[in-house]
Parts: C-alpha cells; sequence; structure tokens
C-alpha cells in the first residue's frame, strides 16, 4: 500500500484534494482508500474545539485511523496526527505530541503540503482566521525539515490543483503520468524552506516540463 499524507493550513484545500486525487486514482483503474480527519469528526460530535489534555486522544485516533485502513493500493489521509501536533503547540504551547506525531509521519510513502495560493473560507468552529495560515504553514515546513520527511507542496487552483499534486504523485511512485495529467516532475530545494521562493520555482517547473528544478 502507497501512503499519502495531505497536510496543510486551514482553509487550503486539503479534504477537496483528497476528494479529487481519489477520482482521478480510480479513473485510473487503482483501489483507493480515504482516511477523513479525525478532528473535524470530534468538532462535530462535541460542538466545541478540543480542550490541551484532549489533543493527545485525537491524534492517536488519526493514527489509529490511517493504521486500520486495508485493502487499497493507496491510502490518501485527509491530514495526520502531525496536523495535531501542530496547532497544539501553536495555541496550548505544548510539544508533547511532537515526537508521536513525527513518528506516525514517517510511515506515509508521500507528504502532500497544499500551499497558501487559495483563499481563507470560513468553516464554523475549526477555523482561526487567514493570519494564523503563514504560521501554521512555518511550523508544518520546520517540523518536516527538522525530522528529514520530504515533502512535495502543491500550489494552483481546482482541477490544475489535483493534476499538480497526481504528478508528485506519479514520481513518488515511479510511475509515468496518465494522459491529461502531463510529465511526471521532481521538487527539489535543499537551501531554504522560503514558500513564497517555493511558490515561484514551482511555476517555473510547470512552465517547463519534464524539468527538474533546484534552488
Amino acid at each position: 500500500m502507497f501512503r499519502i499524507a495531505i497536510l496543510g493550513a486551514e482553509s487550503t484545500g486539503k479534504t477537496q484534494l483528497a476528494l479529487a486525487l481519489e477520482t482521478r486514482l480510480r479513473e485510473r483503474g487503482v483501489s483507493v482508500g480515504v482516511v477523513p480527519e479525525a478532528l473535524r469528526d470530534w468538532c462535530q460530535q462535541q460542538g466545541r474545539t478540543p480542550r490541551p489534555e484532549e489533543q493527545f486522544a485525537i491524534a492517536r485516533e488519526q493514527a489509529r485511523r490511517v493504521d486500520a485502513m486495508r485493502g487499497c493500493a493507496v491510502l490518501l489521509a485527509d491530514t495526520s496526527a502531525l496536523m495535531v501536533a501542530i496547532y497544539s503547540e501553536l495555541l496550548f504551547a505544548d510539544r508533547a505530541i511532537r515526537d508521536f506525531a513525527l513518528q506516525q509521519q514517517r510511515g506515509f510513502d508521500l507528504t502532500l503540503l497544499t500551499g497558501l495560493d487559495l483563499p481563507w473560507v470560513a468553516d464554523g468552529i475549526q477555523r482561526d482566521g487567514a493570519h494564523v495560515r503563514p504560521t501554521v504553514d512555518a511550523m508544518l515546513r520546520g517540523a518536516l525539515h527538522q525530522a528529514g520527511i520530504g515533502f512535495a507542496t502543491v500550489y494552483g487552483g481546482g482541477e490544475q490543483r489535483a493534476a499538480n499534486a497526481m504528478r508528485a504523485i506519479d514520481a513518488g511512485m515511479g510511475s509515468p503520468p496518465a494522459s491529461g495529467d502531463g510529465p511526471a516532475w521532481r521538487w527539489e530545494c535543499d537551501k531554504c524552506s522560503d514558500p513564497d521562493c517555493e511558490h515561484r520555482l514551482f511555476t517555473a517547473l510547470l512552465a517547463r516540463p519534464g524539468k527538474s528544478v533546484r534552488a
């Protein structure tokens, strides 16, 4: 099973991307399992956001859902325990979940990070505001870099975002892209984790299909 985690700040299209990728992969004849976000389900059931002491249980539940998925060739996780850890650190200055979450993250074959190029949209009690997104994005990048976990950042709107993500999946799985998705690509940037720089290079990469871009 090829396991993919979709991470990103709030309102960056994680759930929509997971569903779009599920559709595209099924159209290729690939069996897919989608793991929903445990935090969203928890907030809907409780009618509130979790307190500090409730965060770890939610992270464990997210990890349990991933580990329980069976019988598919590709697993798409609509977030991972690492997102819970990042928000726990941001909101409560609590790093207790971090080691557990990073250990779980290493179990994924590919990590997709959704870029900040989509407009922020309110979504009930789960979202804190557009001003939080750059901080969360930076914290995610920092945690992944420090842990030595590679990731591909996905930009673009609508179908283009899904097509760009499929290129990363094709590259990660070592398979040629399906017709219409464009060429497979490889993202390399070991000099910094500046998302603005990355976005410019990503745009240049799309303009030069088949090329590898290094910052």
